[in-house]
């Protein structure tokens, strides 16, 4: 990439990146919140490290993976430059149990649990890593809930939410967060972040400290705002159309 390239990508990631917080400020103010309560998470699976170390050059401190292989690589050269331990790494595709040791090592947040064997597996993880010295806190997750109780798309259904809560609560490794959904394909996005924030406020009746919920991506988030999400996870509007896997 030449100099020339190297500037039109920033300027380009730059402007993405402001208009997605004006829309997420926007949003917050239509739904009467505070902007600060509601982070913007720029997804950055597909997009090369150069993409990530330009949203560090402008301030982003977080980032959003799904997939361990590409992430896994991803993390290890981002830090083989840059060791600033306020950059946290998400995972918010799907995990694989034999996949949960190595996103244990790297992940500051998993926000796809569904399973009580996927926890434990990922409790596992945490506590080799913390044992090895490649973390020293607790893995944080979010539950993903199914919102239409499909198992087959992913997600723990409502009916058992509330014992895979605590039987990650119980665990040494990990740390409930809270939850995250994707609406349903053809759901209205209101309707599926409604029943998501009744969701929401039935675990932490159990589980207050459960408090983040991660909903709405580029096409939802303003629906996702009035509902109460605390994390947008936003890709295309920030870094534009994925370039080819």
């Amino acid at each position: 990439m030449t100099a020339a390239d190297a500037d039109a990508r920033r300027a380009e990631i730059a402007d993405g990146l402001r208009r997605a917080h004006e829309r997420l400020d926007a949003a917050a103010r239509a739904a009467g919140r505070d902007p600060a309560e509601i982070a913007l998470l720029p997804v950055t699976k597909f997009f090369p490290v150069s993409d990530v170390e330009i949203l560090y050059g402008l301030g982003c401190r977080a980032f959003g993976e799904s997939r361990e292989q590409e992430a896994t690589a991803k993390v290890a050269e981002f830090r083989s430059r840059t060791t600033d331990p306020a950059v946290a790494w998400h995972m918010i595709g799907r995990v694989q149990r034999n996949k949960a040791r190595a996103v244990a090592r790297w992940a500051h947040t998993v926000h796809s649990v569904d399973s009580a064997r996927l926890a434990h597996a990922l409790d596992s993880g945490a506590r080799a890593a913390r044992d090895s010295g490649d973390r020293d806190t607790p893995l944080s997750v979010l539950l993903q809930v199914s919102l239409d109780d499909d198992p087959q798309r992913g997600g723990v259904s409502s009916a058992d939410l509330r014992a895979l809560a605590d039987e990650i609560a119980g665990t040494a490794g990990l740390a409930l967060r809270g939850l995250m959904a994707v609406p349903p394909l053809g759901w209205d996005p209101d309707a599926a972040f409604e029943r998501l924030a009744g969701l929401h406020a039935a675990l932490r009746s159990d589980h207050p400290e459960a408090t983040e919920l991660s909903a709405g991506m580029s096409g939802d988030l303003e629906a996702a705002v009035r509902w109460g999400s605390t994390c947008v996870r936003v890709g295309t509007a920030v870094l534009g159309a994925r370039p080819l896997a």
